[in-house]
């Protein structure tokens, strides 16, 4: 039996609610159809945001919503999304399918999303193909008040008021389909393009995130931080947060491998790849620890997820793929490393939240349906803003194949300003249930609530047919003991315990 022994008496660092964000990029059919259908369609809708849409993001109390990308942002010109839709400039969307955009979703549109949803705002800038001058003009537009060509534009257009910009990406994965910079030339731009991102607002700032690396390249993230903090105490507040992107393929870049066609031992390396993220926290988190060994800086790991070869029959540009179970635990997995990381992770941004990759929604038409990520991700939300709480687990052991051997069990554990307990649990296991004693520093605790997202099929999935074969659903597998609980996990589980006093 596993042992997991958590210490309430020691709160560690909080767990922004930022780390449960989401990401939309004008990819697929994401924005155009998941989200936005337009004003005149026959599907319920707010000033053309679909009603089912929204009410299902709002439950899982989304904190925050990067957009227009992703590689869209820096081929993205934000005046062609502004004005009457009439008149709003046509373009091939060249990143992803060769559609065409007719740039209907613009900075409006955006701001209106994030108010029915009621989450923070994260606009990327378009630094690769972008000038200073256009980047600093969308700042203006959006932000301020007073007297000026671009707050006039806005007035024009429809929004008096200025809106507010929680963060700003001063450009997107540069290293690549940003520019294909070097990490000095980008650190440059950087220091020249956030310069002018102005803060019209001092007790409203705009937080800036600097584009970081990909994956394991460690390299760049050496190079843009010496770089950009040379003379820093010049620079003071001109850097809040660094990006880092990482996707789970379980067969590898080129061939991705199948979402809902797949073995034990693949399900095995698709976990042990999802747990990698720690490595590269631990190791990126290091180096920005050489430069800003306070934390100011937060890590922003605003693109993550599985990303699999796309449903047979799809647009390849589309990357619409299914959710299974497998995809829950990898969320589990991964929400759990970032509670624990806490201290240096302060947002992310799942990859993406309609129709596209590890999305919490799927669309058709007028149907909508919620994934097993969107499941797990709503039993999660009550980590947001809560404290993490020092716990470790022992005696879980190891399962899987040799070369892709993961730990039976992973958890992170948090207590809310109510002083309520939130745990969650994963059990890695494709076959096996597994027993886990908690133990608590204190006693008279008691369950308040216990839910779980599991199949015992890992293959399972929710279609338009069958909507709610992978639902969270109420557990009652736990016993209350006189030093907390006995949990016994089915195979292939997430599991949230709310314990209370």
């Amino acid at each position: 039996m596993a042992k997991l022994i958590i210490n309430e008496e020691n709160k560690k660092s909080r767990i922004e609610p930022e780390i449960y964000g989401h990401f939309s990029e004008h990819l697929g059919r994401c924005i155009y159809e998941g989200i936005y259908v337009g004003e005149k369609s026959e599907i319920p809708n707010v000033n053309g945001m679909r009603t089912d849409v929204v009410d299902a993001l709002k439950e899982l109390k989304v904190p925050v919503l990067r957009w227009p990308g992703g590689c869209f942002a820096d081929e993205y010109h934000w005046m062609d999304g502004i004005g009457p839709k009439e008149k709003r400039k046509k373009m091939i969307n060249t990143h992803w399918g060769g559609v065409v955009e007719d740039n209907s979703f613009g900075t409006h549109e955006y701001m209106e999303l994030c108010r029915q949803i009621g989450c923070k705002t994260y606009v990327n800038g378009n630094l690769g193909s972008g000038t200073v001058r256009e980047m600093s003009e969308w700042v203006e537009y959006m932000t301020f008040e007073g007297v000026s060509p671009m707050a006039d534009l806005r007035k024009e257009n429809g929004h008096e008021a200025p809106w507010k910009v929680d963060y700003f990406g001063v450009g997107n994965e540069n290293w690549g389909c940003g520019g294909n910079m070097t990490p000095e030339y980008y650190a440059n731009e950087y220091r020249r393009y956030q310069t002018y991102v102005r803060n019209y607002h001092p007790d409203r700032p705009i937080k800036k995130i600097c584009c970081g690396a990909n994956v394991a390249d460690y390299y760049w993230t050496k190079g843009v931080l010496n770089t950009a903090f040379d003379h820093a105490e010049q620079w003071h507040g001109f850097m809040d947060g660094l990006s880092l992107h990482y996707y789970v393929h379980p067969e590898g870049w080129e061939i991705k491998g199948s979402s809902t066609d797949f073995d034990a031992d693949v399900w095995y390396k698709t976990l042990s790849k999802a747990l990698y993220m720690e490595t590269l926290i631990e190791r990126h988190g290091a180096i920005m620890d050489e430069y800003d060994p306070d934390k100011k800086v937060g890590m922003i790991v605003d693109e993550w997820g599985t990303w699999y070869t796309c449903e047979p029959g799809t647009n390849p540009g589309f990357l619409y793929q299914q959710n299974t179970v497998r995809d829950a635990l990898v969320a589990g997995i991964t929400l759990n490393i970032f509670n624990k990381h806490s201290d240096r992770v302060k947002m992310a941004a799942l990859a993406q939240m309609v129709n596209v990759l590890q999305s919490v929604l799927l669309t058709e038409g007028g149907q909508m349906i919620k994934t097993p990520t969107y499941h797990v991700m709503h039993m999660y939300r009550h980590h947001q803003g809560a404290d993490l709480l020092e716990s470790t687990l022992t005696g879980a052991g190891e399962i899987g194949p040799d070369e892709w051997k993961v730990p039976k069990i992973t958890e992170s554990v948090s207590m809310d300003k109510d002083g309520v307990i939130t745990v969650t649990m994963n059990n890695l296991s494709v076959e096996a249930s597994e027993k886990v004693e908690i133990q608590l520093a204190n006693r008279g605790y008691h369950v308040v609530e216990a839910r779980i997202v599991t199949d015992s099929d890992m293959h399972a999935h929710n279609t338009f047919e069958a909507p709610d074969t992978v639902t969270e659903k109420d557990f009652a597998a736990y016993e209350e003991t006189e030093n907390g609980l006995n949990v016994t996990m089915p195979a292939n589980s997430v599991i949230e315990l709310r314990l209370a006093k």
